[in-house]
C-alpha cells in the first residue's frame, strides 16, 4: 500500500502544471507536473514532511493537510476518498462468499423490458436477467469469465462486443484501482491484478496510471451479433446494508433505434429459450 500511494500522488502530481496553480513554468524539468517542492510549499507542509507523507510513513497524518494536498493536485471526490483509503488502510476484513438475495433475483426478472445486472467485489457478475443474458450472452461464458475485467481484458470477443472499448478498458483498471484502495488485502483481488497485468499489455499500462473511478452512470456503445449496434445508457444502483453490490440497469432512449432493436433482442431471445 505504501508504494501505491506514493504512485497515486506521483501520477497527480504529474498532471498538474505548475501554471496551473500560479507557479512559473519555465526551465528545464526532469519529470511533468509539480515537484516535490512546490506540492509542499503550496499545501502549507514542509518538503520533509511531504516525502515522509509520499513514502507511507505518516500514519498520523491530519485531515486538514490531507485535504490541502487534494486541493493542489485537484483531486475529485473519488480520489479524494482514494487519497484516504491509502493513508488510512481499512482492517482487513474475513472474506465471504457474495450472494444475491432471492428477492433481488426476483427484482431482476420482473424488469422484463430492459437488461439489468448484478455486480459484486472485483466486478463480479453474480446475477442478470433474461435481457440482459442475450445482451450480454453470459449463459455461455466459462465461469472465470463472469468477471467484467476478464472478460473486457482477455476474451477477443470483448473488443468487439464494445464499440467503445479503450474507455471500457480504462474505465473497468480505474473501478478495480478504486476497490484495491477499500479493500487492500483482498488476496483474491491481487490475483486478479496480477493475472491480467502478465495476460494483458494495455491492463498492465493502465494500471500503472492509478486513475480511479466510481460508476455511477454513464452510456455503453455495443455491438449485438444479431440486432447491431445498441448505445445504452446505464445507471448503478446500490443497496443499504450490501455496499458491495450493485445492481446495473440499461436503456434506451425512448424511440431511438436502440429501444427497437432492444425490442427485437427480447423476441429473439424469447424464441431461442423455446
Amino acid at each position: 500500500m505504501n508504494h501505491d500511494l506514493g504512485e497515486f500522488l506521483r501520477t497527480r502530481r504529474a498532471r498538474v502544471r505548475p501554471d496551473d496553480v500560479g507557479l512559473p513554468g519555465g526551465g528545464r524539468r526532469r519529470v511533468p507536473g509539480l515537484r516535490r517542492e512546490e506540492l509542499a510549499l503550496l499545501a502549507g507542509v514542509s518538503v520533509d514532511y511531504y516525502m515522509r507523507l509520499e513514502q507511507g510513513r505518516t500514519p498520523a497524518v491530519s485531515d486538514a493537510v490531507l485535504d490541502a494536498v487534494a486541493r493542489v493536485l485537484r483531486l475529485d471526490d473519488t480520489e479524494r476518498a482514494h487519497l484516504r483509503n491509502l493513508v488510512r488502510p481499512a482492517r482487513p476484513r474475513k472474506a465471504v462468499p457474495q450472494r444475491v438475495r432471492p428477492g433481488l433475483r426476483r427484482l431482476l426478472d420482473l424488469m422484463e423490458d430492459v437488461p439489468a445486472l448484478v455486480l459484486g467485489r472485483r466486478t463480479d457478475l453474480l446475477a442478470w436477467n433474461a435481457l440482459a443474458g442475450a445482451l450480454g450472452g453470459y449463459e455461455g461464458f466459462a465461469p472465470t469469465m463472469l468477471n467484467s475485467a476478464r472478460h473486457v481484458f482477455l476474451d477477443p470477443a470483448a473488443r468487439r462486443f464494445y464499440r467503445d472499448w479503450p474507455t471500457v478498458a480504462a474505465d473497468t483498471v480505474a473501478v478495480l484501482r478504486l476497490d484495491a484502495g477499500q479493500h487492500p488485502d483482498d488476496a483474491r483481488l491481487a490475483a486478479l491484478v496480477g493475472e491480467l497485468s502478465v495476460k494483458d499489455e494495455t491492463f498492465r499500462t493502465l494500471w500503472a496510471q492509478h486513475a480511479v473511478l466510481e460508476k455511477t452512470h454513464g452510456t455503453k456503445l455495443m455491438r449485438h451479433d444479431v440486432v447491431g449496434d445498441l448505445d445504452l445508457d446505464y445507471e448503478v444502483l446500490l443497496f443499504p446494508g450490501e455496499p458491495d453490490l450493485q445492481l446495473v440497469v440499461y436503456t434506451a432512449e425512448e424511440d431511438s433505434p436502440t429501444e427497437e432493436r432492444l425490442r427485437l433482442l427480447a423476441s429473439w431471445s424469447a424464441s431461442v429459450d423455446v
